[in-house]
């Protein structure tokens, strides 16, 4: 009885309390590398880019199958590629790009690994483990280049994107 007079004269003092939310958690804190950060403004295909002032990106790494050469027809699964990298990094999308030794191509396109902001999720690495993209390393842009072939096999096995669709040989 002392315990149910206890909760009675309690609860005839409490007072409503406002609710408190539950704290929304944090992001994960993602240490990307030093680099650049812009934003993107289109996607030219699965592995070029451009950002704020028009800098043409060509994405180190990785070669997805072409869709602009006006000298041959698209190639398999280069529709697909473009359209993956345009929705991972839609316009205004911020990104960050890293480079490697060297920072031009011979079409004086900027050389980078692109990481996309807020999350951190490196895209160069994404295409190819959802397998939109095969690996293209060109010293001595190598920095990735153990990373990506193991990325670029695990697609190929699991049979993933155009692997599947072009064929094993792709």
């Amino acid at each position: 009885m002392a315990v149910g007079a206890l909760l009675a004269s309690v609860a005839g003092c409490a007072q409503p309390q406002p609710a408190v939310p539950f704290p929304t958690p944090a992001p994960p804190v993602v240490e990307l590398p030093l680099g650049l950060d812009t934003t993107v403004d289109r996607v030219i295909d699965g592995d070029t880019l451009i950002v704020a002032g028009g800098h043409h990106i060509r994405l180190i790494g990785v070669d997805t199958p072409e869709t602009r050469d006006p000298r041959r027809p698209v190639q398999c699964f280069g529709r697909e590629a473009s359209a993956f990298l345009t929705d991972l990094l839609p316009k205004g999308t911020g990104i960050r790009l890293v480079g490697d030794v060297e920072a031009r191509d011979i079409y004086d396109r900027t050389l980078a690994y692109a990481y996309r902001l807020p999350d951190g999720l490196f895209v160069n690495a994404d295409l190819l483990r959802q397998g939109f993209a095969r690996i293209l390393t060109i010293p001595p842009n190598v920095a990735h280049a153990d990373e990506f072939v193991v990325l670029g096999q695990q697609a190929r096995e699991a049979g993933r994107g155009l692997w599947t669709a072009c064929g094993p040989d792709a």
